[in-house]
């Protein structure tokens, strides 16, 4: 479901007065065509673009990465044909998850389309914001960003077709039309290249995640947040969990997840089907006083799954600089535990969102 999170909510409380009737909503029956569906959809008011992943050096020196891009629609009127006509604002998320060295960074931007500052194009094969960039070259991509700390240069090549989530199309996050969005991953992209850091470089490979997500409406007044796994494990499963939390503390019934067999045969899981519950360690971030819970224990009894994930680096909060975007945690995890008599292992990302205060999409 991925947030996705703070950026959005700056940008949707931003331009609150925009009426989403000049936007689509994600209904069930949308026919998927790709590669078209990886790009722009400028007729839903919202998405976004999520690249997070686990890589590590020949030596065994682990990373996290996340790459952003977030797309919102303020005005579908005529417009005066002019490059710097506010159509649509654009924001971006670049974190590196030093794992082994103990740190973190973070990094944000935010730029409207003008005269090729930033956008999403089906014809241009690519998403970009500024010099934050995904290149298509067929089925491979190239993923390059710089930051005043460190910068990223990856190529990725999917190692499974796309995902759909949910069911008729939509990935439904609350009741009534609409309230929902078309919700669409890569779960399992084999990723070689280099990060510098501190001017040291790192030749790294691993495995990247992407999701895309786009709609006009999704989470009701009631829903404050949502915890969301994804998980690439050792057997060549893959798992999406999200579980949306109310205002009374209690799981949503329209939480869901999709698991992914070896041959990339994927399964939707209702809210019944699995449970995601914190197991006891929290970490309170020095920054925003906010408390995450970040050892997580995960069942799904139809496929006899027993997971536990957690991670060794508990400061990886997206920290929201003003009263505007809430800030939330998004990092690197482990994950190990068991599939039927089996053990299982993998790695994954885990984002946590409304804990410093209720997360507000709005309409």
């Amino acid at each position: 479901m991925k947030s996705r999170a703070a950026c959005v909510a700056c940008v949707l409380l931003l331009c609150a007065s925009v009426l989403p009737a000049q936007y689509r909503a994600a209904l069930p029956g949308y026919w998927y065509e790709f590669p078209r569906d990886y790009f722009d959809h400028t007729d839903f008011q919202t998405e976004w673009w999520y690249y997070t992943g686990n890589v590590q050096t020949a030596d065994g020196h682990r990373f996290g990465f996340e790459l952003t891009f977030f797309r919102h629609g303020v005005d579908r009127g005529p417009g005066k044909g002019d490059a710097w006509d506010v159509r649509d604002l654009y924001l971006a998320h670049l974190a590196l998850s030093d794992l082994d060295g103990r740190a973190f960074y973070q990094s944000e931007r935010v730029n409207r389309a003008g005269p090729g500052l930033a956008g999403a194009s089906d014809a241009q094969q690519r998403i970009w914001n500024g010099n934050w960039r995904i290149d298509w070259q067929g089925d491979e991509q190239k993923l390059s960003a710089v930051s005043d700390k460190f910068e990223i240069d990856f190529t990725l090549r999917p190692e499974k077709p796309p995902v759909v989530h949910g069911e008729n199309g939509v990935s439904q996050k609350a009741a009534g039309p609409g309230r929902a969005s078309h919700y669409i991953s890569l779960t399992r992209i084999g990723t070689t290249g280099r990060i510098r850091l501190a001017g040291k470089p790192y030749d790294v490979t691993g495995l990247t995640w992407m999701d895309h997500e786009f709609f006009t409406h999704q989470l009701e007044a009631d829903q404050v947040g949502w915890d969301w796994l994804s998980l690439q494990l050792d057997d060549r499963t893959e798992l999406m969990l999200f579980r949306i939390r109310r205002k009374d503390g209690s799981a949503d019934p329209y939480s869901a997840g999709t698991y992914v067999d070896a041959k990339g045969v994927q399964t939707h899981l209702r809210a019944g089907d699995f449970s995601l519950q914190p197991s006891g360690d929290s970490w309170k971030s020095a920054e925003t006083l906010t408390i995450y819970p970040i050892r997580w224990k995960i069942s799904i009894p139809k496929f006899g799954v027993e997971l536990e994930a957690q991670t060794s680096l508990a400061s990886q909060e997206i920290n929201g600089k003003s009263k505007l975007s809430p800030s939330y945690w998004e990092g690197a995890i482990r994950i190990s535990g068991h599939k039927g008599s089996a053990a299982l292992g993998g790695v994954g990302y885990l984002e946590m969102t409304g804990y410093d205060r209720p997360f507000e999409m709005g309409d």
